[in-house]
């Protein structure tokens, strides 16, 4: 049996949040986790991270304030321990019922099979605008 690469994991992770699981999703990462999003302040979703249990807490957030519309991704570079994704989110802010669509990038790092760097890069001011009254 062929070991799992790097970018087989984070595509699992992405099964795995699309079919709603958070705890199983943050089982893929390791005990320490380097987690970066810039975002605007005062978006509730995106709390300080450090590990897989921090994991699962951003993880049930992101659920519990935006849904998922659309998933596209549309490049993945990856050498060694480190995958890049590239794409384009569609994604709806509960409260307000507004869109963010944004391409994204998530760098990631995975060893020994547990993700340890999990950091994307998106759209922010698309974030703020969706999220925050105009």
């Amino acid at each position: 049996m062929t070991a799992e690469t790097p970018a087989q994991t984070v595509q699992r992770l992405f099964a795995l949040l699309a079919e709603g699981t958070p705890a199983e999703a943050a089982a893929l990462f390791a005990d320490s986790v380097s987690f970066s999003i810039p975002h605007p302040p005062g978006i509730p979703w995106v709390p300080e991270v450090d590990s897989a249990d921090g994991m699962r807490e951003f993880f049930e957030l992101l659920g519990a304030h935006v849904r998922l519309k659309e998933f596209d991704l549309r490049h993945v570079v990856a050498e060694g321990d480190d995958a890049v994704f590239i794409g384009r989110m569609v994604s709806e802010v509960k409260k307000t019922g507004r869109d963010i669509d944004t391409a994204f990038a998530l760098h990631t790092k995975v060893r020994d099979g547990r993700i340890t760097h999990y950091h994307l890069y998106e759209d922010t001011y698309a974030v703020a605008r969706a999220y925050f009254n105009d």
